[in-house]
This record gives structure tokens, C-alpha cells and sequence, in this order.
């Protein structure tokens, strides 16, 4: 029987609680990714499937899977 190699990605989500008072999630390296839970907990669990579904997409159609390059998360007030 043949093993399979599986490698691990990593990608940063953005996690943010909307209007529903649920999250809605991002992964800014991969374009269109977008999920929902409503808490935390489903959250993750939505966007990791997610990821897995994306990712699983790009490799069957032959596709680059995108790696992750810096990301930056900054908080900024400006004055109007």
C-alpha cells in the first residue's frame, strides 16, 4: 500500500464579530476566502475546513497553492 504525503500550510485568519453578533473570518494569502461561525470555536472550525476545501480545489485543478508571506496586523486611530 502506497503512503500518501501530506504537507501542513499554515495561514493567518482574521477573525472579526459582525453585526449578527457571529464572526466572520478572512485568510488574506488566500483571494475569496471567506466563512462564518457563531462563535469562536465554530469559527475556526469553519475556516480550517475551509482552507482545507481551498486548498484541496487548487490541487486537484493543478493549481500553486499560495504560501503565506508576512503578515502584518496593526491597530490605527486617525483623527478626522
Amino acid at each position: 500500500m502506497k503512503e500518501l504525503k501530506q504537507k501542513i500550510y499554515q495561514y493567518t485568519a482574521l477573525f472579526e464579530r459582525n453585526e449578527n453578533n457571529t464572526y466572520t473570518v478572512v485568510v488574506p494569502s488566500l483571494p475569496g476566502l471567506t466563512t462564518e461561525g457563531k462563535n469562536l470555536e465554530d469559527a475556526r472550525a469553519m475556516t480550517e475546513d475551509a482552507i482545507q476545501c481551498y486548498l484541496e480545489g487548487l490541487k486537484k485543478a493543478k493549481e500553486k497553492i499560495p504560501q503565506e508571506h508576512d503578515v502584518a496586523h496593526m491597530r490605527l486611530s486617525v483623527k478626522i
